[in-house]
């Protein structure tokens, strides 16, 4: 099969298609502002003509890595292209695929309702929130959703996971009782200030070389 139209590379050391971690977060990253931008704009505007191109890009997109090859992926060929200084990071292109299988049809699902049938319902709202954690889950964590979704349906463990999550962790991988102390304690104190000190916090801030209004 042509390099061009396979999914997945291979990689001396590994004996399965890989991926590259880092182009994917990235491609993730841009969608992920895109559509929220968009959302946004509906929210505050009632302008659905933005999200309309994003759905139409992100559609288009996902076919091309889903039917064609990753390599093609407009969204991954800009990622690769921000990333190429960074060591690759290798991930299993098995579970990315049922990954972004399930992208695609969320994508399609909102490309359907929204650009086609030119109508928005509760069904687009959600489909469309679903892929904002989707998305801000692998940018930002790194955490691939639908790959575990991948390892539910299939009964087995995914290889070459991101950030070696299928892994055993490390002892600096572990959190202890401490520290989800401290993450408590800081919780309790936001909410004291919630609760003493909103007032203060919601005085409007004055320029900082001008004396405050009395």
């Amino acid at each position: 099969m042509p390099k061009t139209i396979r999914f997945g590379e291979s990689v001396p050391g590994y004996d399965i298609r890989v991926l590259n971690e880092r182009e994917i977060r990235a491609a993730a990253g841009l969608f992920f502002v895109a559509t929220l931008v968009s959302f946004l704009v509906i929210l505050f505007t009632d302008n659905f003509v933005p999200v309309k191109y994003v759905l139409t890009i992100f559609f288009l997109d996902f076919a091309v890595r889903v039917f064609i090859s990753p390599r093609l992926a407009p969204s991954l060929v800009i990622g690769r292209f921000i990333v190429r200084r960074q060591t690759p990071e290798y991930v299993g292109a098995a579970q990315k695929k049922f990954a972004w299988v399930i992208g695609l049809v969320l994508s399609a699902t909102m490309f359907t309702f929204l650009v086609i049938v030119n109508a928005y319902s509760p069904i687009t709202g959600i489909t469309c929130l679903v892929c904002l954690i989707f998305l801000y889950f692998e940018s930002s964590f790194g955490i691939c959703l639908g790959c575990k979704v991948y390892s539910l349906v299939y009964r087995r463990k995914a290889q070459y996971c991101p950030g070696e999550v299928c892994n055993a962790k490390q002892p600096i991988q572990r959190t202890s009782g401490s520290q989800w102390l401290m993450v408590a304690l800081l919780i309790a104190v936001v909410v004291l200030i919630a609760v003493w000190g909103n007032g203060y916090f919601k005085r409007t801030p004055h320029y900082l070389f001008e004396k405050p209004a009395k």
